[in-house]
C-alpha cells in the first residue's frame, strides 16, 4: 500500500497540495504517479479543503489527526483506518510531483530481502552538481555498508575526505544524496512511530536517525532520477519550468 501525507499548514508554503502545477494540483500529480505502480493507495490529510479535492479527481483520502509531528505518524494513522491487508507501506511525500515509477519499484524490490526492515532511496551527487550542492546542510547525505544499508543520515558532509582538498571531493569518492521517501514492513511502522525521539534525531532533526538508533535495517535503493520536490513557492515555479522542458514518462 502507497499512502501519501498532505498538510494544508506548511510554514514555508501553505496550502502547497493544492497549488496548480501544469493545470493541476499538485497533489493529483504525486496521486497519479503513485498509482501507476500500487493499485492501493490514499491521501492522508488532516484538511478538508485537501480531501475534498482528493475526491474530485477520483482519489482517496483519509482523514488523520492534526496532533501528527512528521508525516511517517500520518502515514501509521491512515494504514490503520484503511481496512487494507498488507506487508509493506510505502510513504510517499505529498510535495514530490515528479517522483518517477522507476523510483517506486526501486523501493519496493528493497523488500526481496527479507531482512528488510525499512527502504529508503538516494542518488549520487555528480561533479556537476558542485560543493554547494553537497554541503547544503537541507540537502541530507548518507553513508551505505557493502549491502547497501544505511549506516548513518547527516546533514554534514560524509564521509570527510581526509588529505583532499575540498573542492576535489565529488571527483574522489561517491556521495550519496537522500530522496526523502521510506517504505515500511507494516509491524515495523507501527514500532517505530511508537517510539521516543533520540539524541541523534534531536541533533540533526532527521527521524530515520531514531530508527537507526533503535536497531533497525534501512536497505537503500540508489537512483539516477533527479526529483522536484516543492517546498516553497519559488521551487513551484521551477517545477513548472520543469514541467514545461520535459516528456512525462
Amino acid at each position: 500500500m502507497a499512502v501519501i501525507p498532505a498538510r494544508y499548514a506548511s510554514t514555508r508554503f501553505p496550502g502547497k497540495p493544492l497549488a496548480m502545477l501544469g493545470g493541476k494540483p499538485v497533489i493529483q500529480r504525486v496521486w497519479e504517479r503513485v498509482t501507476e505502480v500500487f493499485a492501493d493507495a490514499a491521501v492522508a490529510t488532516d484538511d478538508q479543503r485537501i480531501a475534498d479535492a482528493v475526491t474530485s479527481f477520483g482519489g482517496r483520502a483519509i482523514m488523520t489527526s492534526t496532533e501528527h509531528r512528521s508525516g511517517t505518524d500520518r502515514c501509521r494513522e491512515a494504514v490503520e483506518k484503511s481496512g487494507i491487508t498488507c506487508d509493506v507501506v510505502v510513504n510517499v511525500q505529498g510535495d514530490e510531483p515528479f517522483i518517477a515509477t522507476s523510483q517506486l519499484h526501486a523501493i519496493a524490490r528493497c523488500f526481496d530481502d527479507p531482512t528488510t526492515d525499512i527502504a529508503t532511496l538516494v542518488k549520487p551527487f555528480t561533479e556537476v552538481d558542485g560543493l554547494a550542492a553537497l554541503e547544503n546542510p537541507n540537502s541530507p547525505k548518507v553513508v551505505l555498508d557493502s549491502e547497501n544499508r544505511a549506516l548513518y543520515f547527516s546533514r554534514s558532509v560524509i564521509p570527510y575526505l581526509r588529505g583532499v582538498p575540498r573542492e576535489e571531493w565529488l571527483s574522489h569518492h561517491t556521495f550519496y544524496k537522500h530522496i526523502g521517501m521510506y517504505a515500511f514492513r507494516r509491524e515495523v511502522l507501527q514500532a517505530v512511530t511508537s517510539l521516543p525521539q533520540s539524541p541523534l534525531e534531536r541533533a540533526e532533526s532527521l527521524e530515520q536517525l531514531r530508527w537507526l538508533e533503535n536497531g533497525y535495517r534501512i536497505t537503500v535503493g540508489i537512483s539516477d532520477v533527479e526529483t522536484v520536490g516543492i517546498d516553497t513557492p519559488e521551487d513551484l515555479e521551477r517545477a513548472e519550468r520543469f514541467l514545461q522542458n520535459h516528456t512525462e514518462p
